[in-house]
């Protein structure tokens, strides 16, 4: 659906860095797919100043930062960092906005969209909240 997605430095870091020193699975598919795909890590550029006190963590300022200098929109669940790109102007896209514009390709079914749908609302590791995902697939679907 991307040509191409830009991971800052920090963000790779923290998901995968951090994932794989504490075991998760998800880190490990992860570094396998940007391997596979030949996605490098980004560096970070300078964070402009009105960055640099948001409340935000490294990889949330980097990837904000990244989208502003290359004019581009920004994949990012946390409600934080989506607040502070839109103030900036930045065209922002969650994981759930993701499955959805997937499925309105046709790159997924509706019976996948379900499923995955499904996977987020049911695991504690992933903060997106159940009604979130419910009125989402309502909204896609028609019906749920």
């Amino acid at each position: 659906m991307y040509a191409r997605v830009i991971v800052p430095v920090p963000v790779y870091d923290e998901v995968v860095g951090a994932g794989l020193r504490r075991g998760y699975e998800d880190a490990r598919t992860t570094e396998l797919f940007l391997k596979q795909v030949g996605w490098v890590p980004e560096p970070c550029p300078d964070i402009p100043a009105e960055l640099r006190d948001a409340p935000l963590d490294r990889g949330e300022r980097a990837a904000i930062a990244i989208a502003l200098k290359r004019g581009s929109p920004l994949l990012i669940d946390e409600e934080a960092g989506r607040t502070v790109a839109r103030r900036h102007g930045v065209p922002v896209c969650g994981s759930l906005g993701v499955l959805v514009q997937a499925y309105r390709r046709g790159l997924v079914t509706e019976a996948e969209l379900r499923l995955d749908f499904g996977e987020i609302c049911t695991r504690s590791d992933i903060w997106i909240s159940p009604s979130l995902c419910n009125r989402v697939l309502e909204r896609t679907l028609g019906r749920v």
